[in-house]
């Protein structure tokens, strides 16, 4: 049983066919087309060797046992954003089935010579209850509990009253960390998602690391009055001093060589075509693979935000709504990623990660992480027409495999 790329690209169209519609994908974690996703995925894997069983968060884990308890994770998500696209996530899982499957045929006694193991990552998206990397940031010890306790759908469900629903206890996800006491090395396969390696021309790219990200809140207080009667000099619109953060944040941006600034909503209060803005609340989202650039834009854009308030007579406050350090990955498991990928394309791309992904977490928990891109045609991603070109499904897998392959030499090579 040879690397069969052709049954993984064959089976990703039979899982869009299961689980998706003429909008898109539908894995919302723990809805139920997610456990029909599932429910698919173990009988798959019910055809090999392999011990498979749900932990404290409600990642799914399926370990092919080696000579050396020493463990290589390959790690995906099978869940999904509302009409979402048909690769996001699932490549990996399904590419990682299929080296179980490689390696169960390649090692006689079915024992390779270090454990491998497959991780459907619950809830990556965090698309219906708004909180990314729940499986992972709970194996990792990251989980802020106190927040996650408190999270609602639309329906107004609550994050543990769902994954009660599926038998897991809320209180204790965190228990999920035994998972990772043997993990020596992390691997994910995912599609870039944006345009970098389309307009390079490029099916794969190895990755630096994940962006660092800040995002907050920003709100200018002016003063509400008649838009007809009060004359322009002497006005206090918060909306103005608004209004000048959209154009310098990319301004900003520019000058961190590597990063990116995004205002991603804007409300005003009161909102009304008859009132000058009393209050703009704009939010603002962050993001770089150095820290230190990453702090640098954060300072520029706090100081910006004063100068523009003084400027308009109105005042400026912050809110933090959220944070992550950069994640880099690991240097000597980033330069095999890029040697495999030339082994089989000629020409290795290095490259961040801008949107998160479960490696960060992975790889903040201390365990030697990597992840490898692959061309993601239009560069979008989270949506129906999300697509890769099927040579570049087959070369992905194929290097897939091959730093998998490695990163199993890698391991047994380091000092116990």
């Amino acid at each position: 049983m040879a690397l069969n790329q052709n049954r993984t690209i064959a089976e990703l169209k039979e899982l869009r066919a299961l689980t998706g519609d003429e909008n898109g994908a539908q894995r919302v974690a723990f809805t139920p087309t997610w456990r029909t996703a599932r429910a698919w995925l173990l009988d798959k894997l019910a055809e090999l060797p392999v011990e498979t069983h749900v932990d404290a968060a409600g990642n799914l884990w399926s370990t092919l046992t080696g000579d050396s308890p020493q463990a290589l994770i390959i790690g995906g998500h099978m869940d999904s954003v509302p009409n979402g696209g048909w690769l996001d996530g699932c490549l990996n899982v399904m590419a990682g089935l299929e080296i179980l499957r490689r390696l169960t045929d390649e090692y006689k006694n079915g024992r390779p010579p270090v454990t491998v193991r497959l991780v459907d990552w619950a809830d990556e998206e965090g698309a219906r209850f708004g909180k990314s990397l729940f499986g992972s940031s709970a194996c990792s010890g990251k989980l802020d509990m106190d927040e996650a306790r408190t999270l609602r759908d639309r329906d107004g469900i609550t994050l543990p009253d769902a994954l009660r629903e599926i038998g897991i206890d809320f209180e204790k996800v965190k228990d999920s960390g035994i998972e990772l006491e043997n993990a020596a090395a992390s691997l994910e396969l995912h599609i870039e998602q944006g345009p970098v390696l389309l307009d390079l021309d490029l099916a794969l790219g190895a990755v630096l690391g994940t962006f660092g990200v800040e995002r907050h809140a920003i709100t200018f207080h002016g003063q509400a009055a008649h838009s007809g009667s009060t004359p322009m000099n002497r006005r206090r619109d918060a909306f103005l001093a608004a209004g000048k953060m959209s154009q310098e944040i990319y301004r900003i941006a520019e000058r961190s060589h590597g990063g990116v600034c995004t205002i991603g909503s804007c409300t005003t209060k009161p909102g009304i075509v008859t009132s000058v803005v009393e209050e703009c609340r704009i939010t603002l989202d962050q993001r770089h693979l150095d820290a230190a650039g990453l702090a640098q834009m954060l300072q520029e854009t706090r100081a910006a935000s004063e100068t523009f308030a003084a400027e308009g007579n109105v005042r400026v406050s912050w809110e933090r709504l959220w944070q992550i350090e950069p994640r880099p990955f690991h240097p000597e498991l980033i330069d095999l990623c890029a040697q495999s990928i030339q082994e089989i394309t000629g020409t290795a791309h290095r490259l961040p990660s801008g949107p998160l992904h479960d490696s960060a977490e992975v790889s903040g928990a201390g365990i030697p992480t990597v992840m490898m891109f692959t061309q993601s045609l239009h560069g979008i991603s989270h949506n129906k027409i999300e697509d890769t070109l099927e040579d570049h499904l087959h070369q992905a897998i194929t290097a897939f495999d091959r730093l998998a392959t490695k990163t199993i030499h890698w391991i047994l090579q380091q000092p116990a």
